[in-house]
Formats: C-alpha cells, sequence, structure tokens
C-alpha cells in the first residue's frame, strides 16, 4: 500500500501525472459540462486546440502532446488516439464513436529477435479538413486523409495517401465513390 502511495504522490508532483490524474477523473463525465471539463483539463496538453472542440465521454487519448485539432473538431464517444508519431486534424472534422487512430506499430522485421524487443515504427496521421469518419473506423499510421473525405463505419485505412472528397469503405478501405461529383 505504501509502494501504491509513492507512486500517487510522485504522479501528482508531476504536471504530465497530475494531468492525466485529473483526465481520469472527468473522462467520463456527461453532457455539457463534461465536454468544459474535459477541455479545460487537455486544453494545455495538446500541442494544439482550435476553437470549440467537442471531446465525447470515453475519449482516452496516448502522446496528447502531439496532436493538433483545428476548430470545431469533434471527438467522438469512446474514440482511442495513439499519437506517438503525431496526429493532425483539420477544422470541422468529426470522428465517430469508437474510431481508433494509430500512429506507430511494433517493428517486427527480424525473426531471431523477439517483436517486443524490436522497437516501434512511428509515422504521423494527418486528417483534412470537414472529414467524416464512421463509427469504428481504425485509421493507421501514415495514413493521410483529404480534406472533405467520408470514411465508412469499420473501415481501416491504411497508410497511404487518400484523395480529398473521397468515400471510402472496406477492409482495407477502398475509394467507393466521390462527394465532388455530387450535384
Amino acid at each position: 500500500m505504501i509502494r501504491i502511495l509513492r507512486h500517487l504522490i510522485r504522479e501528482l508532483l508531476n504536471d504530465f501525472g497530475r494531468n492525466q490524474i485529473m483526465y481520469s477523473l472527468v473522462r467520463n463525465c456527461p453532457g455539457e459540462s463534461g465536454f468544459a471539463l474535459r477541455h479545460w483539463v487537455m486544453r494545455k496538453r495538446f500541442k494544439k486546440i482550435g476553437q470549440d472542440v467537442r471531446i465525447h465521454e470515453g475519449v482516452r487519448l496516448r502522446n496528447a502532446h502531439k496532436i493538433e485539432l483545428g476548430d470545431r473538431v469533434t471527438l467522438g464517444v469512446e474514440n482511442f488516439i495513439q499519437a506517438g508519431g503525431g496526429v493532425e486534424i483539420g477544422d470541422d472534422s468529426v470522428l465517430g464513436p469508437g474510431v481508433k487512430v494509430w500512429t506507430q506499430n511494433h517493428a517486427f522485421a527480424d525473426p531471431n529477435t523477439p517483436i517486443r524487443d524490436q522497437g516501434a515504427d512511428y509515422r504521423k496521421v494527418v486528417i483534412g479538413k470537414d472529414v467524416w469518419i464512421g463509427a469504428n473506423a481504425f485509421i493507421m499510421p501514415g495514413a493521410e486523409i483529404g480534406d472533405g473525405a467520408v470514411i465508412s463505419a469499420a473501415a481501416v485505412v491504411g497508410g497511404k495517401k487518400i484523395p480529398p472528397y473521397s468515400i471510402l469503405a472496406g477492409n482495407p478501405a477502398r475509394v467507393i465513390g466521390s462527394r465532388s461529383q455530387r450535384g
């Protein structure tokens, strides 16, 4: 028990640990007060945070100091953003519930070395302006999603460049249409 208290005290004495504890207390607060509390706690942790950003309940963030959010970005219920390689989300983009954004993977090239000992590969994810990412989509390291794109629910977007206004679906995600062709 004393060991646990020492860890807690150590975490409370540094900014990062204190912020993690604060965020864990407000992560699931409901309603407008929850949005305000999460924004207030996280505003100094992000690399950049725009105006009117909404962080829904249950959002999990790793390496928040490498996340850049534009104006009016919405992070949906139970999103998980692992930003070790950096994440940039443009103005007016919306992430549906359960979306995962990943910027790192285990290195595994050497079959003679345990995967856990090979480190990680990091690749930035860039999500353009006015992008909608549907529920439970998975955005892989290195993905660059162009402005105005729509990613369907449960799509898995690999580390590639997605043209602006594309509509993607599937696993792996493929372009199935374009918003720019709509009248």
